[in-house]
Parts: structure tokens; sequence; C-alpha cells
């Protein structure tokens, strides 16, 4: 391969996304560096959203990325390959039809669930580990209520209508949450009545989400318990059938759902590693996270074994985990190639969270000695709010606003921590009039001021005039009575308020602080020392008209309306601020001009 350096990195998951784009951004103009991802997909998935798309809460395309639209212009070549084998002697990649070189090799293959060799789960049990397992277990969930509609035999029917969450992790957790969510929803559409519907959650341990403390567990098992949710934990599962699930002591659930989210372990790939491996197929790697084996690999992610020094566990399976790993990896490789000091892995990971249904959440987080617990509204918002980040760094902006859609504004049945205040529940028809009404009011505005501003463009009347002390003089009383005028035509909103105050009340006063911070603003940018406008005033009041306009014009035939429609409230705000912004001498002069 001569002087140029080939990195690839092997997976699309959080680990493997996140240091292609660390990479990319390291090598950006260095010609000498080739940087290459491999999957089998062509879209990187969000993997904790899973339960949501498949309980019917966001569309399937709400937890889907496009690579190709991550990686655009940037310096990461996406190839869409399933990789069979690896040499790491000879330092190269096998599919079936290709072979590719390397130089440094990045492993971010995850995880797959794990059977742990229990009869039937491999065949009988539905998994929640990928995009495809999410939309197929909906289809399964969507088609038994279907048939349980149409069925009459009372023991088919129940069968058919019970549903078991093997597992009492985050995974499992979340997604029973959520089917207690829907049922009321499914009950409707397909006229069942609720009773019928049976939801369980089964686990072998003492208690679910063992990691949490003893409160949040509590917490979380009277929310599954207010959805009707069934807990039944120290049960092993013993045995899987195609309409039952046996624990031990010979209990039986009978079932025609089995939803299997009991642990994972290791991508396949990575149990056909010849690379010293430990606690369900995770890769042992150093302090600088290179397999023990080979320094020029390395390992990101769920596939990482490591036991950072003070510690007794080896990190956690978590986003977090993947975005500490893939910065330092991103770094060590740099340093390989460009030369410098390499960074030892001592990720300070802090909490996790869990969401039970799409209303209620609990979360265990903080630095280490430093934990604290959150349940309902501010776990959901902290949920949220970490989604948002990682969309913006990993897809920018346009994902973050497609996920605040599907999360706040397009879900139904009020099933978000803000309930339904910000899901649109009117009929288009209507909105398309208001939008139509809204732009007509706002062009015909900007159109009225756009002579003031051909005619006179250094005259203000948008903006107040500055508080002047001494408020007896004919000039300034002559000011006062033009700012009258100015007032009145600020806007057409602004006046229509004004001219129903006395029918229906005063306006909404602006708060003391935020009237100070105007004043102050406008001091700063818009008054002059001696009592005049500075030249940033003219240009507002021109960019004000003109936004007016181009604003009506937008909304009136419908282009760019969420833009459009976004500027329109902030004019509106500003028009507000300014109307009330009138300094108490001016107001006294208004008063006596009257």
């Amino acid at each position: 391969m001569g002087e140029k350096k080939r990195i690839i990195v092997l997976g699309a998951g959080y680990g493997g996304v996140l240091t292609a784009k660390k990479l990319g951004k390291r090598f950006k103009k260095d010609e000498n560096v080739e940087i290459v991802l491999i999957d089998k997909k062509p879209y990187h998935t969000m993997l904790t959203e899973l339960h949501e798309v498949a309980a019917g809460r966001v569309s399937e395309d709400s937890i889907r990325i496009d690579l190709k639209k991550i990686f655009a212009k940037r310096k990461v070549n996406v190839v869409l390959d399933e990789i069979l084998e690896i040499d790491f002697k000879k330092k190269i990649l096998k599919s079936v039809d290709n072979t590719y070189e390397y130089d440094f090799l990045v492993i971010g293959t995850g995880c797959q669930p794990a059977c742990f060799g229990i009869p039937g789960v491999e065949e009988y049990t539905h998994k929640l580990w990928s995009y495809e397992d999410a939309v197929s277990l909906k289809e399964q969930i969507l088609s038994m209520f279907r048939n349980a509609a149409k069925e009459r035999d009372k023991k088919k029917r129940e069968q058919l209508l019970t549903f078991v969450v093997v597992g009492g992790g985050f995974t499992g957790i979340e997604m029973i949450g959520e089917l207690g969510e829907w049922k009321d929803r499914l009950c409707k559409d397909f006229s069942i009545d609720t009773s019928e519907v049976k939801l369980y959650v089964v686990d072998a341990l003492p208690k679910i989400l063992p990691i949490f403390p003893d409160k949040l567990i509590k917490k979380a098992e009277n929310r599954l318990t207010k959805l009707g949710i069934k807990i039944i934990t120290n049960a092993a599962i013993t045995k899987v059938t195609k309409d039952r699930v046996i624990l031990s002591e010979d209990r039986v659930l009978e079932a025609k759902t089995i939803i299997w989210a009991a642990g994972v372990e290791g991508s396949e790939i990575v149990g056909k590693m010849e690379l010293e491996q430990k606690g369900r197929k995770r890769i042992v790697t150093n302090s600088m996270l290179q397999t023990l084996d080979y320094e020029n690999v390395y390992v990101v992610g769920d596939n990482i074994f490591f036991i950072p020094e003070g510690e007794e566990r080896p990190v956690p399976q978590m986003v977090e985990n993947a975005e500490h790993s893939a910065d330092l990896v991103a770094h060590n490789i740099y340093t390989d190639i460009c030369g410098g000091e390499k960074k030892t892995y001592k990720p300070k990971f802090h909490g996790a969270m869990v969401c039970i249904g799409g209303r209620y959440g609990v979360a265990h987080l903080g630095s280490p000695g430093k934990f604290f617990a959150i349940s309902g509204f501010f776990a959901m918002f902290i949920k949220h709010f970490i989604n948002i980040v990682y969309f913006f760094q990993v897809a920018g902006f346009n994902k973050c606003w497609s996920y605040m859609l599907h999360e706040f504004f397009h879900v139904k049945d009020r099933r978000s921590f803000v309930g339904g205040h910000f899901s649109k529940a009117s009929p288009n028809f209507w909105l398309v009039i208001l939008r139509i009404f809204v732009g007509y009011k706002w062009l015909e505005e900007g159109l009225n001021k756009l002579p003031k501003i051909l005619k006179e463009p250094g005259k203000i009347f948008l903006i107040p005039p500055p508080n002047v002390d001494g408020a007896t003089s004919a000039s300034i009383k002559a000011a006062a009575e033009g700012a009258v005028q100015a007032t009145t035509a600020a806007s057409a909103v602004a006046g229509k308020a004004a001219e129903s105050a006395s029918q229906w009340g005063a306006a909404l006063p602006v708060p003391d602080f935020i009237e100070k911070i105007v004043k102050w603003s406008m001091d700063v940018f818009f008054y002059s020392g001696d009592g005049g406008y500075t030249p940033l005033a003219q240009i507002f009041q021109i960019l004000m008209v003109m936004g007016e306009i181009i604003v009506g014009a937008l909304l009136i035939v419908g282009l760019f309306t969420a833009l459009a429609s976004i500027i329109s409230v902030a004019m509106g705000i500003m028009i507000w601020l300014q109307v009330w912004h009138l300094p108490k001498c001016y107001g006294i002069l208004v008063q006596e001009s009257l």
C-alpha cells in the first residue's frame, strides 16, 4: 500500500460511527490516510430506542439514520459488505466477494442476544436487537390483536392476548413498559376489553433493574403495576415452546408472543476471532484499548473487556462507553500515524436511565460518589436531551428536528412526557386557513410600511424613542406624538391587541427582568448618545419591514412554512417587547400629547 495508511472501522454501531467521525475530523487534510467504514447495513440504528418502534410509539424511520448522510462530505468511505473472516497476521478482512487490506483496524461490531443454551429460545422467541427485530415485533403484536378480535375459543384468545418479556434489565423493562401504554389503543382499535390482555416481565434475579438503587426499583415496579404489568422474579427460564414459557419449579406461562431480552453477547464474527475474550465474547484490551495480540487492532463500545484501574468490573456495555472509547481510539490511532503521546482509558460514567413508556422514566445520574435518583418528568427530559445531543453530533440539526417531530409533535395518545400539549391535533384544513390569515396580516402590514421606508429610509418609526430627561420642550413633545403614531403602525397584531384591550383586558405585560434586558440592549444597539438613533436602528427597521413582507408571502403560498412560522413568532415577540418598552417620561409625554 506504499506510504498511504488505511484505517478500517468495522461496524456502524454507536462506537463505530463516532470513531469514524472523529478519525475523519483528525485526518481531514491528510491525503496519506484513508478511512473506511464497513457495515452490512446502509444505516445506523438507535438501538436504545427500538422498543418505541416495536410498540408503535414512533414511526420506523425515526430510529434509523442513513450512513451516506452521516458521512456526506467527510473523509470516510462507507462500504456495504458483510465481513466473514479476519486474518490479523496478513492484515486483511474477507467477505464473500471482496478482500480489504488495513494498517489499523477498529472493531465495533457490537452484540447480539444471548440465548444461554436454553431450549427453544432461538426458535420461538422474538428478539429486540436490530431495526428489523423492532419492525417484526410490531407486526407480531398487531397480528395477535387482529387474530384475537376474531377468535371465539377462550383458551386460544387468551394465548393471543398474553405477552411475556423475558429479562428485567433495561431492554426488557422498556419494552414491557411501552406495551403497557400501547395496549389501551390496541384494545380500542380492535374492540377488545383491556382486562383480557395479560402482560408479564420475567427475570431469574430477585429484582428488576438490579444496578439501580432500591428506591428507584420500587418506583419502576409501581409504574409497571399501574400499567397492568405483572412482575415475576426469581424465575429462571428452563424451556420455551411455540406457545409457552416454562419457568423453574414447573411454572408455565402460555403465550403466543415471547420477547427475549435476557442479555447479550459479542457478535457472531467476534466469536470467530482468534483474540483473547472474556465475559460473553468481549475482546480483552489493554489500557489504550488495543487487543493484547495486535497493537494495530483497537476495540470500541460493547466489544471491549477492560477493567479500569481501581475498578472491580469491566466497563459497562452502554452508549456512554461507546462515546468515551471512540474518542480515545481516534486519538491513539492519530498518534500512531502522526506521533504524540497515547492516552489510557479512564472513563467516568454518569449513570443510566430507563423509560417505562413514553411518559415516565427513572434515572440514576451523577459522577462517582455523587449519584442521585430522578424519576418521572425530569428523567424523561434528560433522556430526550441526551438523545438530541447525540443526534446533533452524529447527523446534525435535521435529525434533531426529525426526532422532536416524532417524540413530541406527532405523538399519538399523549404518549410523551409532555402529554399531548405539543402534538398536532388540529385538522390540516383549519391550519391552512390560520396560516393564510397570519400571512395576510404580515404582508399587509409590511406593504403599508414599505412606502415610508422608500420615501425616507433614515426616519425611524418602528423603534420607540430614547428616554430623554427634561420632558418639557416642544421638540420632545413632538417626538412623543410621532412615537404614538409609530407604535400604532408597529404591527397589525400589536395594533389589534391594543384596540381590543378595553374589551378583553390589558395586553400581557413584559416581566420586569425582561424589560430591563430589552432596555439595555436598545440603549447599546439602537440609541446614540445625543438622543438619536444609531445606523443599526435603520438597518433593523428595513430588515423588519422586509421580513414582514417575505414571511407573509411564504405563509400565504405555503413555502418553508416551518421556518416562516418560527420567524413569525420571533417578530411577534420583538413587537410585543417594543410596544411595552416605553420609558416613564415618554409615557407622561404621550398622555400630555393626547
